[in-house]
């Protein structure tokens, strides 16, 4: 049997080991790197919250209790913001992880994206997986 894609990213240490440097890349961004900084004060605390939704997402133990949806509609994101994040979001996993694990870590930010972007279109009422950010 197949272990948990948690368990086979490293659990939280292994999921912080991916998502520091894609948000380090996120933060330089010519087009996402401002959203984050008008919008993010503690990058501490912002990493820690995604690391939770991650582990959610992964099959993990998770402390993260929702708000995905509310927290984007907030930042008036569009299509190209989207695809930017999955660009650098692709290229990180593709850089940090094993390929099975960077495959399955790309499908499952594009099902949430594709999620999301309904959800910023105001095509679905939708609340995300489990509680499904960014």
């Amino acid at each position: 049997m197949t272990r948990p894609l948690y368990e086979r990213l490293g659990g939280h240490d292994g999921l912080l080991r991916l998502i520091k440097p894609f948000y380090a890349d996120v933060r330089q961004h010519a087009v996402l790197g401002p959203i984050f900084k008008a919008h993010i004060q503690d990058w501490p605390e912002h990493l820690a919250k995604i690391a939770e939704f991650w582990a959610l997402q992964t099959g993990g133990p998770s402390a993260y209790r929702g708000g995905f949806a509310g927290a984007h509609l907030r930042l008036g994101i569009d299509p190209e913001h989207f695809g930017h994040w999955l660009q650098l979001w692709e290229f990180n996993c593709r850089r940090a992880l094993p390929e099975q694990e960077a495959t399955e870590m790309i499908a499952l930010a594009h099902e949430l994206g594709a999620r999301l972007r309904r959800v910023v279109a105001g095509q679905s009422g939708i609340t995300l997986g489990g509680n499904p950010p960014g």
